[in-house]
């Protein structure tokens, strides 16, 4: 064997409530966009929609990263990639700065302060802590980055 072991009964029921969590989720957001689409269709009633979807994906990506079998991360991925195909489908984007982008106060919020020592990297973008949503030109959730500071 690889050395995996077989998870206990209450690991089991972990994860069934977590999968049973995201289906309700889920669930209740498919039944939002189903009535968005037999109202008028304006644009502003699609942002919470769209903060709803954006919620669902990062749980299926929490998900996706605890899985404790290829499988399970397999099918919280395909969810989380169906979910942002939605997002962009309504108008939204994912905000998702790569590490050494500048920061910007727009679409991102600094939640943690890294040191350097190097100039050329102050105020740089060092690791994404959670994705951020916008819709449009307004950033509806920034995005919680890491941000270098010389000191």
């Amino acid at each position: 064997m690889d050395g995996v072991t077989d998870p206990s009964l209450q690991e089991i029921a972990d994860k069934v409530d977590d999968v049973a969590r995201l289906v309700q989720r889920q669930s209740a957001t498919l039944g939002q966009i189903a009535d968005a689409r037999s109202t008028n269709g304006s644009a502003a009633a699609d942002v919470p929609l769209l903060v709803e979807l954006h919620a669902l994906r990062s749980d299926a990506l929490a998900c996706a990263s605890t899985a404790r079998t290829q499988r399970e991360r397999a099918a919280f991925t395909a969810l989380a990639g169906g979910l942002e195909r939605l997002l962009v489908g309504r108008g939204g984007t994912v905000v998702a700065p790569l590490p050494g982008v500048e920061f910007s106060g727009a679409t991102m919020e600094a939640a943690e302060i890294v040191a350097t020592d190097d100039p050329a990297t102050d105020r740089t973008v060092a690791a994404v802590l959670e994705e951020g949503l916008q819709v449009g030109a307004r950033s509806v959730r920034p995005a919680r980055v890491a941000v270098r500071r010389v000191r």
